[in-house]
């Protein structure tokens, strides 16, 4: 038995420690299945997750409506917001846009709101804070930033994250950058709760002071996931390594050979979990090969699928 914690703060995390990146369920026809989708909440929350993301990228919110996305916090804040932090994946690459779906979900009850780095039109550093000062001053609801430049063509640097930390309502970074200098300045020089955005470094980012992962594979092993960043909170290193291990094989086979969302959907569906795997174009299913592959991943993890 351990003796001392690695993680140090004393600070309760205002999102809680193990959330999921939520998948959008959708009908046989491509309609969103709202009921499914409070089904699915409340089986990640049985499960281990104090916490869900609501149509942030794996919700496939780019190709959601704005009363869907509504409808969706909506639906979710309803199942499970009294047991579990709900935050909105309500914000674009367009501001104006940001605030008013944004002051949507908080109508619709949410907790936060997922800030993106906006994507596609590459503003400056300057410009990525102005972007989400305007929006907390318009929704005034806590907010987490999310730093992946894989998708958005640009980083959060450390020096921003820092600056955008002094305003209250900054109280989380969701770290999709796999840059650890930059990831442990942050946390050496703010009191950001720091979730991993990339589900296999949770263990060693834990290490460094983050609080617990935001995770896609987390749809399927939330329970492991718990166990994990329980172990990592009491300081238990040898119980969050074997779960980091044996977590691997099964992250690999939702985070390696397509996208998330739709591996996802196929394993939550082959488990009985979701009707369908129906995805929204751009996305596509899986090919053969690569649903095969997964398979193989998963019996490689002790499942029988």
């Amino acid at each position: 038995m351990a003796e001392t914690a690695l993680h140090t703060s004393s600070k309760t995390p205002t999102f809680g420690t193990v959330l999921t990146a939520m998948v959008t369920p959708f009908k046989d026809n491509g309609e969103v299945d709202y009921d499914a989708a409070a089904k699915l909440a409340i089986k990640l929350v049985d499960e281990g997750c104090d916490g869900l993301v609501v149509t942030g990228t794996t919700g496939e919110t780019s190709t959601l409506r704005d009363e869907e996305n509504v409808k969706m916090f909506a639906t979710v804040v309803k199942a499970v917001g009294h047991r579990a932090k709900v935050l909105a994946g309500s914000t674009t690459n367009d501001t104006a846009h940001s605030i008013s779906l944004s002051l949507a979900a908080k109508e619709a009850g949410v907790h936060g709101i997922l800030v993106t780095v906006p994507y596609y039109n590459k503003p400056s550093q300057a410009g990525v804070i102005a972007h989400v000062e305007a929006i907390i001053a318009a929704i005034q609801l806590p907010v987490m930033l999310y730093d992946i430049p894989g998708r958005s063509g640009i980083a959060l640097s450390p020096e921003s994250i820092i600056t955008l930390a002094k305003n209250p309502l900054v109280v989380a970074l969701k770290d999709a950058k796999a840059d650890y200098q930059s990831t442990t300045t942050v946390l050496a020089n703010t009191d950001l709760d720091v979730y991993s955005g990339d589900d296999l470094l949770t263990l060693p980012l834990m290490a460094a002071g983050a609080v617990g992962v935001v995770s896609v594979t987390a749809h399927v092993a939330a329970a492991k996931y718990r166990v994990l960043v329980d172990a990592m909170h009491a300081g238990d290193l040898a119980t969050a390594r074997k779960a980091h291990f044996e977590l691997e094989p099964i992250q690999r086979a939702v985070m390696s050979h397509a996208q998330g969302a739709v591996v996802a959907k196929h394993i939550l569906n082959w488990q009985g979990f979701l009707p369908n795997a129906v995805v929204r174009l751009p996305l596509v299913a899986p090919s053969e090969t690569e649903l095969e592959t997964i398979r193989t991943n998963l019996r490689e993890g002790g499942w029988e699928i």
